[in-house]
């Protein structure tokens, strides 16, 4: 996996203020974890981050005042209407280090043919990985695949040097039958009947309360 090179500046200024003041300067509030260090808050260029960004688990060299963090984003918040990038949260790593992360699972190829539908039960596995290795996704096929066929997390391929970070039998797809719709005239029949049961008349001959009253007013 390719490197990034951002450039940050550090952050001194803390607060939801602060904050809202980085980005009307085109900038991403962002924060550093990891091994055992104090977090290190920074900011950096609000487009090169997001262009960055759409490689998922990207491996970022970070230049923080001429020294290089290497980092991988963690937790990235965006404006739930507008999308753009709020707040990112980067784990610091070293080459040989491995981590956790969760990997985006894609599918190619076609179902079989019937309408069914495929339920996307994961959209993302977690894996182990050297944190320099990080594959960017898994591609899965799906071509021919009938109703009630599971894709689990065993099934994909993974590369040398990452292992799963989940159960074997983990379902991540599923292909689920297309529910089919009752002809017009069986559906008619249905509703027809259903109606004369609630209206169904009681039995012959009037009730008590039907009845006229015996005598007249005294």
């Amino acid at each position: 996996m390719a490197e990034v090179k951002l450039s940050a500046e550090k952050r001194t200024d803390f607060g939801k203020g602060a904050a809202r003041r980085t980005r009307r300067e085109n900038k991403v509030p962002a924060v550093i974890y990891g091994h055992g260090a104090d977090p290190k808050h920074v900011a950096l260029e609000g487009h090169s981050l997001m262009m960055a960004l759409k490689t998922p688990n990207v491996l970022i060299r970070l230049d923080i005042g001429g020294k290089n963090e290497l980092v991988i984003p963690k937790a990235v918040q965006r404006d739930p209407l507008k999308g753009f990038l709020v707040h990112v949260d980067f784990l610091a790593v070293k080459k040989g280090e491995r981590v956790t992360v969760d990997v985006p699972v894609l599918t190619e190829g076609e179902l079989a043919a019937g309408g069914n539908l495929l339920d996307h039960m994961l959209n993302a596995v977690p894996v182990e990985a050297e944190a320099t290795h990080i594959p960017e996704s898994f591609t899965v096929s799906i071509e021919g695949l009938s109703a009630g066929h599971t894709v689990r997390a065993g099934d994909i391929e993974l590369p040398r040097g990452c292992s799963l970070a989940v159960d074997e039998s983990t379902a991540l797809l599923q292909v689920v039958a297309a529910q089919t719709e009752p002809e017009p005239e069986a559906e008619e029949e249905a509703e027809a009947e259903a109606a004369a049961e609630e209206g169904a008349a009681p039995a012959e001959g009037a009730t008590e309360e039907e009845k006229p009253a015996e005598g007249g007013e005294g």
